[in-house]
């Protein structure tokens, strides 16, 4: 009987801090899955720079909120690879961002982040729940945000999507821990990523007791031990990583 191939399925991870997460779980000897929406010239760096580091990749290109696309992609995938290949770690990471004031905010800047962050996270974790099932072996990270801990004004959406990535997150570890699986989440603060490109540093440091912004690869050295049989004994958490802005 032929020994699989191990696999790490990280979302949204041409660029930030997924791009961070699959290159330290390359590092921890994972075959990365790098999921993407449409970048593929930062996906493809995300990958050169696992294969130069000595890792394998694989490019998946799917929405995470079409399940369509995911069938096609996602599921067709798992078929084609069923006999040599498990995903033993999956990483919910694709997220978007759509601030507005509630007042202001369209019914499409609501959906667009709901079914992104909340629907997404549904979409790829149901399709690879079964095999961690019978495998009898799985890690869930989800990353989530400071803004679904204690919300952000003009971040309704965003903060309303992340705060129900982290309900169900306790709920599912609840469900599939008898089966060794774990499902935690990270909630980053203020990372130097394209996500926070727009928020003036200077002033938002001064709110951080650490004095800076966090780094990608940061939150990528929290992810992987949390992906790792070290913390087998850590299931339904919600880790914060922020610098002690808030806690």
């Amino acid at each position: 009987m032929s020994v699989k191939i191990k696999y790490a399925l990280v979302t949204g991870a041409a660029r930030g801090i997924g791009k961070a997460i699959a290159i330290k779980l390359a590092a921890d000897g994972y075959h990365v899955l790098i999921n993407y929406k449409s970048n593929d010239v930062e996906a493809e760096k995300t990958k050169s720079a696992i294969v130069d580091q000595g890792g394998n990749a694989t490019l998946l290109k799917f929405d995470v909120s079409n399940r369509t696309e995911i069938t096609a992609v996602l599921v067709a995938w798992l078929e084609q690879h069923q006999d040599d290949a498990v995903i033993e770690v999956l990483i919910n990471n694709a997220g978007i961002r759509n601030d507005n004031l509630l007042m202001w905010m369209e019914p499409q800047d609501w959906d667009g982040v709901i079914d992104i962050n909340l629907t997404g996270f549904y979409n790829v974790t149901k399709a690879l729940i079964n095999q961690m099932m019978l495998n009898r072996y799985g890690r869930i990270v989800n990353i989530v945000s400071l803004s679904g801990l204690k919300g952000v004004p003009g971040q309704m959406n965003y903060s309303a999507a992340k705060a129900g990535v982290i309900g169900a997150t306790k709920a599912l570890a609840q469900e599939v821990g008898k089966r060794n699986i774990t499902v935690n989440a990270v909630a980053p603060g203020y990372i130097k990523t394209d996500m926070t490109s727009d928020i003036n540093e200077n002033e938002a440091k001064a709110q951080i007791p650490a004095n800076r912004f966090g780094e990608p690869e940061e939150v990528a050295e929290l992810v992987s031990f949390l992906a790792s049989k070290k913390a087998s004994y850590i299931s339904a958490e919600v880790i914060s990583i922020n610098g002690g802005l808030y806690s």
